[in-house]
């Protein structure tokens, strides 16, 4: 059996305005050469962007952005007998939402044209409506995941 790598328990800042853990882990992720007021500055630009469209609180559309593109499956390559197979496995809470975050932040980065602050505005409005390249890309994994499931005893 061959000995993985430990695995250290991260522990994420809270944010400053709302105190809440999981915007506090966006921002850490979102964050470029550890510029962290920058990267707060965008996101509750975002935040206010989406108050001002949408009538409802920025950090109510942002959790439920986060909740709607989290996966509940995901796929892992697994070597058996000299094929490689696409084995579905069941996603932890915490994975869930790296998962989600990164998914959501690479739509952003992905899109041209305007500010950062409007990218993830736009992209947290269309994944709290469950619409948008996020919740697309969350699809397709649970598209795959349910084509290959005939491999999941191999999990």
């Amino acid at each position: 059996m061959a000995r993985r790598k430990r695995v250290y328990i991260k522990r994420w800042k809270e944010d400053s305005q709302y105190e809440s853990i999981l915007v506090g882990r966006f921002i850490g992720c979102i964050m470029n050469d550890g510029k962290r007021s920058v990267a707060e500055k965008m996101v509750y630009r975002a935040f206010d962007i989406i108050h001002e469209r949408t009538k409802r609180g920025g950090l109510n559309v942002f959790e439920q952005a986060i909740k709607n593109v989290s996966p509940l499956l995901e796929l892992k390559s697994r070597r058996v007998g000299g094929a490689n197979y696409q084995v579905p496995i069941p996603v932890s809470g915490d994975r869930r939402q790296t998962l989600a975050i990164r998914w959501i932040i690479e739509t952003c980065r992905k899109r041209k044209g305007k500010a950062m602050a409007e990218k993830l505005a736009d992209e947290f409005i269309d994944a709290s409506e469950k619409t948008g390249s996020a919740m697309k890309k969350r699809d397709d994994v649970h598209r795959m995941a349910e084509a290959n499931k005939a491999f999941a005893h191999f999990a």
